[in-house]
């Protein structure tokens, strides 16, 4: 598990704190190298996984996991994408009260405004991303977000613990899109004050691009 998280999650603190996590399932297949294992050339030298942990601890969440096949929480749904990523934590982590998601290829995030989206998006008790960016996303967990995992992959609910067992997904290819998932539960877009918090990553060039500015 993590460093960042708790040696045994605190099932009665996810009761009523937030989640983080990171995902880093993904293929990379236009980087062409996994995105988690990128070195930031900064003083810290981390990988962009340990960077991405680190955002969020520093932003005040206590118990953090990674989701992907070579991680924490491997995807149930294979190849159905960030949504499927999500649905594999829910399905481990279900008593968890909200989730605060990030992406592993995001350089340039910060914990302020990581921070400032989990306070808007508890204080609204709505799905909170920044404008033009769905993701990162303050998620809570709740009967719509249910709903849409229901209808969006075939599953087997149970009875003692409302564990999702997915099975499949009825979106082709890549599952599910967090837009998607969006249209179906409240939420509401906020202004990120530095746009290049949000600059992301999925190309050598892009890459790059970030490498100069570090």
């Amino acid at each position: 598990m993590s460093s960042f998280i708790n040696a045994d999650l605190d099932i009665v603190n996810l009761n009523t704190e937030c989640l983080g996590v990171v995902l880093a399932g993904g293929l990379s297949s236009r980087m062409g190298q996994d995105k988690a294992q990128l070195l930031r050339s900064d003083q810290a030298a981390l990988s962009m996984l340990a960077f991405s942990k680190q955002m969020l601890s520093d932003s005040g969440i206590k118990n953090i996991i990674v989701s992907g096949d070579n991680y924490d929480v491997p995807d149930t749904v294979k190849k159905s994408g960030p949504v499927g990523g999500i649905l594999s934590v829910l399905a481990r982590y279900p008593q968890a009260k909200s989730l605060l998601i990030l992406p592993v290829d995001l350089p340039f995030i910060t914990a302020k405004a990581l921070a400032e989206l989990r306070v808007k998006g508890e204080l609204a008790q709505k799905a909170t991303h920044f404008e033009d960016h769905n993701i990162p996303l303050y998620l809570p967990n709740n009967g719509y977000l249910e709903l849409f995992m229901a209808q969006a992959f075939s599953n087997q609910v149970s009875n003692d613990n409302k564990n999702i067992k997915a099975t499949h997904s009825r979106f082709k290819a890549k599952g599910p899109s967090i837009k998607a998932l969006l249209t179906q539960v409240p939420h509401q877009a906020i202004k990120c004050q530095n746009a290049n918090t949000l600059f992301n990553t999925n190309t050598p060039e892009q890459w790059q691009q970030a490498i100069q500015q570090f």
